[in-house]
């Protein structure tokens, strides 16, 4: 009872208290923004325009939609009005009656507006038309027609590959709120379990992790966010996994884990964020994902395992509770790797014979008393 109200008090008290700044938020987002950046560099973001109009956000990308077609809309009108009116097309003019005009039925600023509408959409109405007349009409409405397919393709283009994005098909994929320390296989290990909510595989699966921690080098150099290798493993390998149902994945704590020489005394005061990635192609797209979640210490337990999840049922079929996803069950676990590893050694030695340095063997002549 005790143990879990220290717990409580941890997670909810000490935790507000001090908020941790997380690199990766629990969905995946990146924490971090970029300072003094030169015009110069800047402007590569505009040599690379697919790129930047793909990672903008909707109501942006929208804008600048709506931007695109309105502007060329009216950047074309105003020059088909300025044909009519060199042409002295417009009623204003008054025209004679054999007079042909360039475009026929353009009265105004207003008809200009429609009739490069009608061209750039290819709606064509018939109302409006381009005559004979003049060449300078003809060669605006090819050049109206290409650059009005060039933006329909971009930005068309554009919208489609943003709604689908794997990015998106990555919400699908989930891992549990906590990261467990338990026993595994008779080794300490930390557990987290991830789901993929569709029944699609992700194909050519790879999980690994990064441990974030600001370290100090031996030259008194201060390193902030610096990385270091989480290996994660499922009992086939970390590559390739099949994805069909939730898999719970493990890191080994040995002897070249950085978890090994924490206590579950001392890990809620350690400083670091635990970043899990997990890469894979998605099955009905061919499109290559990656989702990734962190974990502060207040979001590792020491001391608990996952509550099962998958069951078979009378009809011969294999049923997910997703209810149980996240829960744990405390088990009996040793605080510290370290501990563990010594028990194993006494263990071992108890089964082997050694020589004590300290014995001391002093050898006695024997004397015989009895004379023949």
């Amino acid at each position: 009872m005790f143990k879990h109200l220290r717990r409580w008090l941890v997670t909810h008290i000490l935790g507000h208290s001090r908020q941790r700044a997380r690199l990766v938020s629990k969905d995946g987002r990146c924490n971090i923004e970029f300072g003094n950046v030169d015009a110069q560099s800047r402007f590569i973001f505009f040599v690379d325009i697919w790129t930047t109009v793909l990672d903008l956000k909707w109501r942006y990308k929208m804008t600048i939609f709506i931007t695109a077609f309105l502007g060329s809309w009216f950047l074309f009108g105003l020059l088909w009005y300025a044909v009519a009116y060199i042409h002295k097309d417009l009623p204003e003019f008054h025209p004679s009656i054999n007079h042909t005009p360039c475009v026929e039925n353009i009265n105004g600023l207003t008809s200009a507006f429609l009739f490069s509408l009608e061209t750039q959409v290819t709606i064509g109405y018939g109302f409006r038309c381009v005559t004979e007349q003049c060449g300078t009409a003809i060669f605006l409405l090819i050049f109206q027609s290409i650059l009005g397919v060039i933006i329909n393709s971009f930005m068309c283009g554009a919208i489609l590959a943003k709604i689908s994005r794997s990015k998106k098909c990555a919400k699908t994929i989930t891992f549990s709120k906590n990261a467990v320390i338990s026993k595994r296989g008779g080794k300490l290990c930390l557990l987290i379990r991830v789901a993929n909510l569709r029944k699609s595989l992700l194909i050519g699966s790879h999980i690994y992790g990064k441990l974030l921690k600001t370290t100090v080098t031996p030259e008194g150099e201060t390193i902030i966010l610096d990385q270091t290798n989480i290996n994660f493993v499922v009992d086939a390998g970390n590559e390739n996994l099949f994805f069909i149902s939730p898999l719970t994945i493990y890191h080994v704590i040995d002897h070249n884990s950085p978890f090994f020489h924490m206590a579950a005394e001392t890990l809620p005061q350690q400083d670091f964020e635990l970043v899990v990635f997990l890469d894979g192609t998605v099955e009905s797209t061919s499109a290559t994902c990656q989702v990734r979640t962190s974990y502060v210490p207040e979001e590792v337990l020491w001391g608990y395992r996952f509550a099962p999840i998958v069951s078979k049922t009378k009809e011969g079929k294999y049923r997910v509770d997703f209810h149980n996803f996240s829960k744990t069950v405390e088990v009996e676990t040793p605080h510290c790797a370290m501990c563990l590893y010594n028990e194993k050694d006494a263990r071992a030695r108890m089964k082997r014979g050694y020589d004590n340095p300290n014995f001391i063997l002093s050898e006695v002549n024997e004397t015989d008393d009895t004379k023949m």
